[in-house]
């Protein structure tokens, strides 16, 4: 079950936030309610997951009660295996036997096939993050399994993140919600969201899917453009959109989760564009894999070890498949050039040309990111840059609708803060005349209200779409 989905905007978010508003044990519903929503789509792994919560949950007390350093971080480092050995079983068995057998003389090693648990690689790392911290100190252990469960289990971010640290919620995990006074916020959030997935993502969807579904002979040069541009819109819209309503959902029960994009696309440099994408996993890398690796602290040589491995885990995080991996070591090479004199010179460069830069690696990293595998990733990138012989008019032909064209432009002007920028324009003049505009208490972050006639728009074209409409993908399902 998705988010962007009739059953769950109409029948299960309406009966699970009714359970939840009269209960008089929010953290029961909550909990209740969350193991409905994987089971609905996971039931098979319902019971991996509540296995995984109470072993960590234990860990987590046997980490605490021990006041031997040496011995607390043997327990951290035990536990820690445990959950990684289960995400790579699951999701890195299979690559991992298929390389061996590549390169290996002899039998080959036999590959197990296995259904990826939804969400994995989110929980996974969500434990990892608990247990680190209570072995540092950086949050109080919480004693009670319901509260510990129900942080993990959370169906807003369960199965797409964003990331949430125990830290983040754990205040409002032990207060109570009844009176957030931020559902309104919520629900703009949810609708926003919703509509970046439906009413962009979905519609450009096409447009990559057959660009990168032509034969290398058949995609013309402005086909290649046309495709990676629409694979551009659709991954960003389609995770932001599904972030979006993953921080509604959690206003509306009373949680603040952390903002996972900001406008990523306008940035000027590539280190930008990572401290805009991903913020969640980005800031989850940097505190728990680069600094404690050493971070920039002990020279270049190390400093370039320590990115190229956090790059390199990045793109394997994503996928189990090389074109992963060189799509993170790609991103890692570029933040290494800036950080080692590269910056300076893209600093001095115009700003459209920095925009430019930057947008040109990006595209092509995304299509290692798209492409089924390294073959296919490079004899796109052939077309991209006009090297492969092929028949553009057709493939153009074929690609362009109106509904396209309309999600395209649609796309392009959001994917910059072109709306927050007028909404501000819009609340200097209120603020001029007197007319509060958006009470401090609902956010402690800038926040724009929308217009409700937007937002019912809003609503009631993303739900006539996907009423009408069977294709519904949600990117992140993958990873």
């Amino acid at each position: 079950m998705v988010f962007s989905s009739i059953i769950f905007i109409f029948y299960f978010l309406p009966i699970f936030l009714l359970g939840y508003y009269v209960s008089g044990w929010r953290t029961g519903a909550l909990l209740v309610g969350s193991a409905m929503f994987y089971a609905w789509g996971e039931g098979a792994y319902l019971a991996l997951l509540l296995t995984l919560i109470g072993l960590n949950y234990a860990g987590s007390q046997w980490i605490s009660a021990s006041e031997n350093e040496q011995a607390r971080t043997r327990i951290l480092v035990g536990f820690t295996a445990l959950d990684l050995a289960v995400l790579g079983f699951f999701k890195y068995a299979g690559f991992l036997a298929g390389s061996l057998n590549a390169i290996l003389p002899g039998d080959p090693l036999p590959i197990v096939t296995t259904t990826l648990p939804l969400g994995i690689s989110f929980f996974t790392f969500q434990l990892i993050s608990y247990l680190v911290d209570v072995r540092r100190r950086t949050v109080p252990l919480e004693r009670n399994v319901a509260r510990f469960a129900t942080y993990i289990l959370m169906f807003p971010h369960l199965i797409a993140g964003p990331i949430v640290r125990y830290a983040d919620i754990r205040e409002e995990m032990q207060g109570d919600r009844r009176r957030s006074g931020r559902t309104g916020l919520g629900v703009q959030y949810f609708i926003v969201g919703l509509c970046q997935k439906v009413l962009v993502a979905n519609l450009v969807a096409p447009l990559a899917d057959h660009a990168f579904a032509l034969n290398p002979g058949d995609l013309g040069m402005a086909a290649a453009w046309l495709g990676a541009w629409a694979y551009t819109l659709q991954i960003y819209f389609d995770f932001c959109g599904y972030s979006n309503m993953a921080i509604g959902l959690a206003f509306m029960l009373g949680f603040t989760f952390p903002k996972n994009f900001d406008y990523p696309y306008v940035s000027q440099s590539v280190t930008e564009f990572w401290r805009r994408w991903h913020m969640s996993l980005s800031s989850w890398f940097r505190d728990y894999v680069y600094i404690p690796l050493g971070g920039n602290r002990h020279g270049q040589a190390r400093t370039i070890r320590n990115l190229l491995t956090v790059f390199f885990l990045t793109g394997l995080w994503h996928g189990a498949a090389w074109q992963f991996i060189v799509w993170g070591l790609y991103h890692g090479f570029f933040l290494m050039l800036e950080r080692f004199g590269f910056s300076r010179i893209v600093a001095s460069a115009p700003r459209a040309l920095r925009h430019a830069y930057l947008l040109l690696v990006v595209m092509v990293g995304w299509v290692f990111f798209r492409a089924e595998n390294l073959t296919q990733a490079m004899d796109f990138l052939g077309s991209l840059f006009g090297l492969a012989p092929s028949s553009p008019d057709v493939a153009l032909a074929i690609l362009l609708d109106s509904q396209a064209v309309a999600a395209l432009i649609a796309g392009s002007v959001l994917a910059v803060p072109v709306l927050p920028w007028l909404l501000t324009r819009l609340r200097t003049q209120c603020a001029e005349e007197n007319v509060a505009a958006v009470p401090d208490r609902l956010d402690t972050r800038s926040v724009h209200v929308l217009p409700i006639p937007l937002m019912v728009a809003g609503l009631v074209l993303s739900v006539a779409y996907l009423a009408g409409s069977t294709l519904n993908p949600f990117l992140y399902f993958r990873f």
